[in-house]
Parts: structure tokens; C-alpha cells; sequence
């Protein structure tokens, strides 16, 4: 049996986040459920518990500023793995700069790849249907006319379940200790 998994996300719960999860329905509609989300800890076993991950999280992030980050192209990850995604064009350094902070303790977990900041659209079980994805992604995402920007002011502790799913644990702040002063 393997380990539950955990991660730490970001929503994006505006127009831009809306027009991912729409698109997501629209190609991989048994991921439809998945709100659109930038990783800041891609999944991993939890040294600890989850009362402690949450601690961590709210020690580490008191002190960290909200900040906005902008969007570029659609990419994807073909052929390591068959996933198309936006990345994060303006305050990548930010994500990385979190990851790397919360990437301790309870959280320590040697990835199998580079963190690169992005927003997933959808991560497919083959690469045909992956590149396929990708050309729609592109057109769709060159029309659209909403925000590509997002604030990031709150993470999200989650939880991985059966099917695909997560669960949220903790929302945490950023920056609860500078909003005290």
C-alpha cells in the first residue's frame, strides 16, 4: 500500500482559475473536479503529523508577503510525462523561493524533478491524447480575453484520496504577522 500523499497549492479562484477548470472539463472531463490550483509542494509522504504539517506551514508563511503572478504560454512536460500546463511567466522566483522554504522538516521530500511554477490544465494518461490536449489548450488560451494574473495570498494544505481527489486540511496566510504590525 502506498503512503497518503500531501501537497500545499495555491487556488485560483477568479475569472482565470474558472476559464482553467472549464477547459480542464472540456478535455479531461473525469478530472473536472480538480479546482485550478499552482503547486507550491507537489505531493509527497508527510514526516510527521498532519497537525504538525500545518504548523509548519503557518511558522513558515507568517512572514511572507502576499504577491501577484502573471501567466504565460501553454507548455507541456511531453514526453516525461503527458501533461500540458501554463507557466507562471512574472513571480516564478516567488513560488520557487516558497517551495524551497516550505521544502523542511515535516515537508522534506527529494523530488524526482526541478520545481517549475505552472498551472496544470490537465495531466493525461498517454502521450497522443497529452499533445492533442496541448494544441487545444494553445488555441483556446490565445483567445481568451480575462486576467492572467492571480494573487497569491493563501495556501492550501491537501490531502490526497482515492480517485484522483484531494482533500483540503488548512488554508494558511500568507503574511499573518506582518497584517498584526
Amino acid at each position: 500500500m502506498q503512503a497518503v500523499q500531501y501537497a500545499v497549492v495555491a487556488y485560483l479562484r477568479n475569472e482565470l482559475g474558472r476559464f482553467v477548470e472549464e477547459l480542464r472539463a472540456e478535455l479531461h472531463p473525469q478530472h473536472a473536479h480538480m479546482p485550478a490550483h499552482v503547486t507550491v509542494l507537489p505531493p509527497r509522504p508527510l514526516h510527521g503529523s498532519e497537525a504538525q504539517g500545518v504548523e509548519t506551514l503557518e511558522a513558515l508563511c507568517r512572514d511572507q508577503l502576499p504577491f501577484e503572478i502573471s501567466l504565460g504560454q501553454v507548455e507541456t512536460f511531453c514526453p516525461t510525462t503527458p501533461t500540458v500546463f501554463i507557466q507562471v511567466e512574472r513571480a516564478g522566483y516567488r513560488l520557487r523561493e516558497l517551495h524551497d522554504r516550505l521544502n523542511t522538516g515535516v515537508f522534506q521530500f527529494e523530488e524526482p524533478w526541478p520545481y517549475m511554477p505552472h498551472l496544470t490544465i490537465v495531466k493525461l494518461s498517454d502521450l497522443e491524447r497529452a499533445l492533442t490536449a496541448f494544441e487545444s489548450a494553445r488555441q483556446r488560451w490565445a483567445n481568451y480575453r480575462g486576467p492572467r494574473h492571480a494573487l497569491v495570498d493563501q495556501l492550501a494544505f491537501v490531502r490526497e484520496l482515492p480517485g484522483y481527489r484531494w482533500e483540503d486540511l488548512a488554508p494558511v496566510q500568507l503574511g499573518t504577522s506582518l497584517a498584526k504590525r
